[in-house]
């Protein structure tokens, strides 16, 4: 089984991020449907994503809706970003293994395959 590890780090402050974040999640919902082991990660400004995705007007809420099930959020990040509400709001996991942040280490360890975007 396919283990891939997804991270969001693009922010959404240009037109070109949103292209980022969309085949982010394509990515995972293309891993979810071969049924393989795939973590969606929101960190680093990617953070500031997860209001915005949450609102279900936003062009690509459905497909964050099919894929939110394997997302989670940069604890540390999101605090340092100021959307701490949003993504309290969201309920997705707050990741946190490593000094408040993720840990790539482990997800390597765990044979997880990291594809950043």
């Amino acid at each position: 089984m396919t283990k891939a590890a997804i991270i969001v780090y693009a922010g959404t402050e240009q037109a070109s991020d949103l292209g980022r974040v969309v085949n982010a999640m394509e990515a995972v919902r293309e891993f979810d449907e071969a049924d393989d082991d795939v973590e969606l990660l929101f960190d680093g400004a990617g953070v500031q994503w997860v209001g915005e995705l949450e609102d279900a007007d936003h062009d690509y809420h459905d497909l964050y809706t099919s894929v939110r099930q394997h997302a989670a959020v940069c604890d540390y990040c999101a605090s340092a970003y100021g959307v701490d509400e949003p993504v309290n709001a969201s309920g997705l996991e707050r990741a946190d293994d490593f000094d408040g942040h993720p840990s790539i280490r482990d997800l390597v360890a765990d044979g997880y395959e990291i594809i950043t975007f």
